[in-house]
């Protein structure tokens, strides 16, 4: 379903909004997002030189590295590959990306899953503190420090057995 307003067009499916455009109020004037077809450019990515939707990308220079040494060392499964990591653009910002492309290439790790954790990194919180006040139940307890003797007897025992089943 397709919403327009003033200054927005807004398109559904069922309750979710996909997407959202200003309005153009000008004669056949035509504008693409070019995320909304990074899908279809994993079935056809011949698009991504030739899609109209692509034509004007100004993608940072970063991401014309990766194509070319992705196409470079693995022919269409390199494009295939960097399309990959452009579909990273429909759950993240665009100077996120280029960050993690560009920390991608620094290590020489130029795979979408490296390009994926590189996007992770430093998006989690580090654990707080736990904290037992207003937690009377929990305070009073010890926890005894774990005995390490039982661990290297463990060791010991494997080892012996190991000992064995060589001679």
């Amino acid at each position: 379903m397709a919403i327009g307003g003033i200054e927005k067009v807004q398109f559904m499916v069922r309750d979710q909004m996909v997407a959202e455009h200003s309005r153009d109020w000008g004669k056949e004037n035509v504008h693409y997002d070019p995320v909304h077809y990074l899908a279809l450019l994993e079935r056809k990515p011949g698009a991504l030189d030739f899609g109209k939707p692509f034509d004007d990308w100004d993608l940072p220079e970063v991401f014309g590295v990766l194509r070319r040494r992705l196409e470079g060392e693995l022919g269409q499964a390199g494009r295939r590959e960097f399309i990959k990591v452009l579909r990273l653009l429909e759950s993240c910002e665009l100077n996120e990306l280029a960050r993690a492309v560009d920390r991608a290439l620094q290590i020489g790790a130029l795979t979408v899953e490296v390009v994926r954790l590189l996007l992770q990194d430093g998006r989690e919180e580090p654990a707080k503190y736990f904290r037992l006040d207003g937690r009377p139940h929990l305070q009073g307890h010890e926890v005894p420090p774990p005995n390490l003797a039982v661990y290297n007897t463990l060791r010991q025992e494997d080892y012996c057995q190991l000992n064995n089943e060589i001679h």
